[in-house]
């Protein structure tokens, strides 16, 4: 993925921003298919961008799909790990959590009291949240910056939901 040197970074999301994208970002259901199209959408997106990411799915605890594209390595699945860990949790996207954080003026390796090897609030992890139900699962993204990380499976999941 190329980036240009002189491009200045992107703000970060407001944590009232990131709470918005969770209550739009709803399932009807979640099935295997969902998942299989998803995670399909999510590579083709990364084959676009050469961006050298692992995409993850899991529901209920079991890995639907998962995928580790040229320049991506072992790390990214430990952080996918982890990230995703932090979901399950709070039942919210890692880099809201981790926003809510740094909001307070703290940081969620000083505050939270868990350990950084387990959980990671770093950006790229977005729960599966269905309607009626709640989050049944989390999709997750690693490889790029945390903000890319997390702006890419939003776009994935906006993307995903307008069809259907």
């Amino acid at each position: 993925m190329t980036t240009d040197p002189t491009r200045k970074p992107e703000p970060a999301p407001s944590v009232e921003e990131l709470e918005e994208q969770e209550r739009r970002l709803v399932f009807r259901r979640f099935s295997y298919e969902e998942a299989w199209e998803l995670g399909s959408l999510l590579v083709e997106m990364a084959w676009e961008r050469q961006a050298p990411i692992a995409i993850d799915i899991h529901r209920a605890g079991q890995q639907l799909f998962h995928a580790a594209l040229p320049g991506s390595t072992p790390d990214n699945d430990a952080w996918i790990a982890r990230k995703r860990r932090v979901v399950e949790r709070y039942g919210h996207a890692s880099y809201l959590v981790g926003a809510r954080y740094r909001a307070k003026g703290t940081t969620f390796e000083e505050s939270s009291r868990l350990d950084p090897d387990t959980y990671a609030a770093h950006g790229g992890s977005f729960p599966i949240t269905v309607e009626g139900v709640g989050v049944i699962g989390a999709v997750t993204v690693s490889g790029l910056p945390q903000l890319q990380d997390h702006r890419m499976v939003v776009e994935a999941l906006e993307q995903f939901l307008a069809g259907r």
